[in-house]
């Protein structure tokens, strides 16, 4: 072999079985190669529901979305200004919208005292609202697996309206709730801690609170929450009582008809009304009746009362709540709540300071001096405030985003989080 002439074992000729084996193993090589860049390029763009790239995206397409969504709830018009924690609050809210589920049991005879409300109408027409809104959101689910909660329907403003006494209402609730753990396993998995149960009547609440495994154990969502009656704050709820439809439309930006300092009308079935009617009664910059203003003096007089007077005295009746509450939040008149004891609704979410007066019921002696001595800037900004907060209190069907139902739903799915089994 001549050393001027390259090795023989680097070239074979087109016929050698040697070039021809090692040439298609060259060609499949280089076709494998190209065939996985190709669909591993492809997949990058493919629109098919089953890529797991593409679910990625979609999830944070909708993640973004709804945090937008929720952003822009809380953000438009400076709605920063009445939340404890604001960015707090749209994150979870927006998580809530995407994620949380609520299975209602199927059982009990809608005709009696299940499933649906007695009515949507009149100062406790929030239970009503609430059993109709959570059929109609896309909260509930048909499979309990999947619920974060559960939904217990009974009604005890409905057993009033059917004249059921109080013993009666706490065996029928008793005898439903027993058949619900006899008969499904959710409630034996943390004994009713991710149960809850909605009523807005004071009513319920004496038909239940023979009821420890129940009162004790699973959510209430009530209009009644005073902490001196068994409302426990970190579990249950304060349900807003509000009077819907409301017979005038709302209130607000419209502060040059506000000339009267404050203003009450109604029974006196507590002691803080007794003592605040005896006091302000006749005073002449404080409009206060003994009672609620006889409709025979001309139509909507209460109503009207609202429209023109810078504060609202809420003073607590047979229960720390009242629906004067909500109505003023309405008509933009400024709320003075005078009730010891009260979980005001959603205060643990909207700071109450900055749209309302909260005082006890000791103050009801300075009350005058206490509203007089507020500035007007302070008012002004009380005001507006109050504004802001109003679809917080509207109960609507269906339902729309950041209404009564949604704060309700948010309240419930903040408590969700404690749960464990």
């Amino acid at each position: 072999m001549s050393t001027g002439k390259p090795p023989q074992m680097a070239y074979f000729s087109a016929s050698s079985p040697l070039c021809s084996l090692q040439g298609s193993l060259l060609t499949l090589a280089v076709l494998t190669l190209f065939s996985l860049t190709y669909f591993s390029l492809n997949s990058l763009r493919s629109p098919l529901p089953s890529s797991s790239a593409t679910t990625q995206v979609s999830v944070a397409k909708l993640v973004r979305d709804d945090n937008k969504a929720a952003k822009d709830g809380v953000e438009e018009d400076g709605l920063y200004d009445i939340y404890h924690s604001p960015e707090v609050f749209r994150l979870n809210y927006a998580e809530m919208e995407r994620k949380f589920k609520v299975y209602i049991y199927p059982d009990g005879d809608p005709d009696t005292f299940y499933q649906t409300p007695r009515k949507l109408t009149g100062k406790y027409a929030s239970e009503g609202y609430f059993f109709q809104n959570i059929r109609e959101s896309h909260f509930r689910t048909e499979n309990p697996d999947q619920a974060h909660l559960f939904f217990i329907p009974i009604s005890c403003h409905k057993m009033r309206g059917k004249g059921t006494s109080y013993e009666n209402m706490t065996i029928i609730v008793q005898n439903y709730v027993q058949m619900l753990i006899s008969k499904y396993p959710y409630w034996n998995r943390t004994l009713g801690a991710d149960h809850f149960f909605v009523t807005c009547h004071d009513v319920g609440v004496r038909a239940t609170e023979g009821l420890p495994l129940l009162v004790k154990n699973s959510m209430r969502v009530v209009c009644s929450p005073s902490y001196d009656v068994g409302f426990i704050p970190h579990k249950d709820v304060a349900l807003p009582q509000v009077l819907q439809p409301f017979a005038l439309p709302a209130g607000g930006n419209d502060l040059e008809n506000r000339t009267t300092l404050g203003f009450w009308a109604g029974h006196r079935n507590s002691k803080i009304r007794v003592i605040l009617a005896r006091i302000w009664e006749n005073d002449t910059e404080l409009d206060i009746s003994n009672n609620r203003i006889n409709r025979a003096m001309g139509p909507l007089l209460y109503q009207k009362r609202f429209y023109r007077t810078k504060f609202c005295i809420c003073p607590g009746g047979s229960q720390v709540n009242s629906a004067r509450i909500t109505d003023s939040i309405h008509y933009g008149c400024v709320p003075v709540i005078l009730s010891n004891y009260y979980d005001l609704p959603f205060n643990d979410i909207l700071d109450w300071h900055k749209f309302a007066v909260v005082l006890k019921e000791n103050d009801v002696y300075q009350l005058k001096q206490i509203l007089k001595d507020i500035p007007d800037a302070d008012f002004v900004t009380l005001h507006k405030n109050l504004v802001k907060v109003q679809r917080h209190y509207q109960w609507n069907s269906p339902p729309i985003k950041f209404d009564a139902f949604h704060m309700v739903m948010y309240e419930l799915w903040l408590r969700h989080h404690v749960i464990k089994y």
